[in-house]
């Protein structure tokens, strides 16, 4: 249960979401709100015991440009031909096309950094000739309001409103040690909630991610030993809310007024802990003649929790259960099994998946301990201390290490993958596999009328073909038009199913069916990368 409604200077009713896996209050909270605007140690001093019981925000301002361009994108010409023109080697072709390219995005960005700057230089120029105001409720905001007129007028111009989606002040995505450390200070301060911005979208669509835990540094891809804020042994931390970021501007801007805000927000969370085992999901066709062998499809059924996950990865889940409903549909039999598997945990780490291959095809004995052995068993729970995400591994490491194979290694054809959206199919990723080149340059020809006929050496990440190729196993990733994903959908409140477009996922369960029925059919088993 949530709902955050402010209260003082006027009524606000602002967009926003729980963080995952934050805590709730036992009782509603009605209480000052506080922007930490803090850039520094010394700026945090100021806020030294005034943060206690407070609802505290934290991370600068993200300016909010004019969008010119439409949100939803599918790939051009161009751009598959430079995804099909790639060769290992050269510069990276962005794994996941968003609806506009870097250098479009650096432009805009930096448009608006110019103008917010503007803006906030013209306030600084305002403030520091005007008179303190004589409406602050506490001392922190009064020495805000008394500093002399210099260093206020220093610091409102160096307050340029961060743009971009990856504004490193918030702890959502990029967040910098300072965030982090000032998460830190109002958790020791005895803040009672914690607000930041969402990290990217605006007009009304909001990214929300997980809770984070102070005092925990920036990473880089997973660990499986420290703890999670999801782990049983995750240490205390407090209640934290994202806001959309036009109503996380308008509260701080109110603050650096010396508004008094006053919000009441009333969050009640459960958490089930041991009694919820996640699991895959898991169904066949028993082949035929070579039924031995087995040919998998899939998709994640777990999604973020502010819409309903309906891109991410719903429609995904969607097309492979509809690929294999039109292969029994027409009554085929596959010469070699075929398996469709809907994984869990993939966006805490691709969880599901690569339990599920650890299980029944190989692992890094490095990456094992005494507690996350897998076992030959078709158990499909896995817990998320035994699984490393495959993207955080080179390909160089993982030559110089001993792969265990377990006896189903020698058994799995192919694995196909389909998790970027709701848009259509327009080729695959070939993961740097050149034998799968001819092959699925073949494949694709039937549905070139669809818009699908690239075949890139490229390999992409960040989903559940990765346990796969990580021990050397074919798994492949379909490149699909981004539509809104980038934009609009991923890990948003609006990743509801309005925003699929069903003749994409039409086309999309045909091609799927198309490659798996292949695959089951293949003379020999589908090569494997030298």
């Amino acid at each position: 249960r949530f709902s955050f409604r402010v209260t003082t200077p006027t009524y606000i009713n602002p967009i926003g979401y729980p963080r995952a896996w934050s805590p709730g209050f036992e009782a509603p909270l009605s209480a000052e709100v506080v922007f930490l605007d803090a850039k520094d140690e010394a700026d945090l001093a100021d806020y030294e015991g005034e943060l206690k019981g407070k609802i505290v925000l934290i991370g600068q301002p993200r300016n909010v440009d004019a969008r010119f361009e439409p949100l939803a994108k599918r790939l051009t010409d161009a751009e598959l031909q430079k995804l099909a023109d790639y060769k290992p080697g050269q510069e990276r072709v962005p794994e996941r096309q968003a609806a506009e390219t870097a250098n479009e995005r650096r432009a805009r960005f930096a448009g608006a950094n110019a103008r917010g700057e503007a803006l906030m230089k013209r306030g600084a120029t305002t403030l520091a000739g005007a008179r303190p105001t004589t409406r602050v409720t506490s001392r922190a905001t009064t020495r805000a309001t008394t500093r002399s007129t210099t260093r206020r007028a220093a610091t409102m111009a160096a307050s340029t409103t961060t743009s971009g989606p990856a504004t490193t002040q918030n702890f959502g995505r990029g967040y910098d040690a300072f965030t982090m450390r000032m998460l830190a200070f109002a958790n020791d301060e005895g803040a009672a909630l914690i607000v930041n911005a969402s990290w990217n979208g605006d007009g009304g669509t909001f990214y929300v991610q997980a809770a984070a835990i102070p005092n925990d540094p920036p990473r880089r891809g997973w660990s499986t030993t420290r703890p999670r804020v999801w782990s049983d042994n995750a240490p205390k931390i407090p209640p934290q809310v994202t806001l959309a970021v036009e109503d996380y501007n308008r509260l701080a801007r109110i603050a650096r007024r010396g508004e008094p805000i006053r919000a009441d927000v009333d969050m009640a969370t459960s958490f089930h802990g041991a009694t919820i085992s996640p699991v895959n999901t898991i169904a066949e066709i028993p082949g035929t003649d070579l039924a031995g062998e087995v040919v998998m499809i899939g998709a994640h059924l777990d999604s973020w929790h502010s819409g309903t996950g309906a891109t991410d990865n719903g429609v995904g889940t969607a097309c492979a259960m509809e690929a294999i409903r039109i292969i029994k549909a027409l009554d085929l039999k596959p010469r070699r099994t075929i398996r469709v598997a809907l994984w869990t945990g993939e966006e805490q780490g691709i969880f599901g998946s690569g339990g599920y291959v650890k299980q029944h095809f190989g692992y890094m004995p490095d990456e094992e301990d005494a507690t996350t052995q897998p076992t030959t068993s078709s158990a499909t729970t896995q817990s998320t201390t035994a699984s490393t995400t495959a993207s955080t591994r080179s390909s160089t490491t993982r030559a110089s290490r001993d792969l265990v194979k377990l006896p189903g290694y020698e058994k799995l054809s192919a694995y196909f993958n389909l998790d970027n959206g709701t848009g259509k199919i327009r080729g695959i990723y070939t993961q740097g596999n050149s034998a799968a080149v001819p092959i699925f340059r073949d494949w694709l020809k039937p549905f070139a009328d669809l818009g699908a006929k690239t075949v890139t050496m490229h390999d992409t990440g960040g989903t559940d073909h990765l346990p796969f190729d990580d021990i050397g196993l074919p798994g492949f990733q379909f490149i699909q038009d981004p539509i809104e994903y980038g934009t609009r959908t991923h890990h948003s409140n609006m990743d509801v199913y309005d925003r699929i477009q069903p003749e994409d996922a039409k086309q999309a369960s045909t091609i799927m069916a198309a490659f798996i029925w292949n695959a089951a059919n293949m003379p020999e088993r589908f090569p494997r990368k030298n």
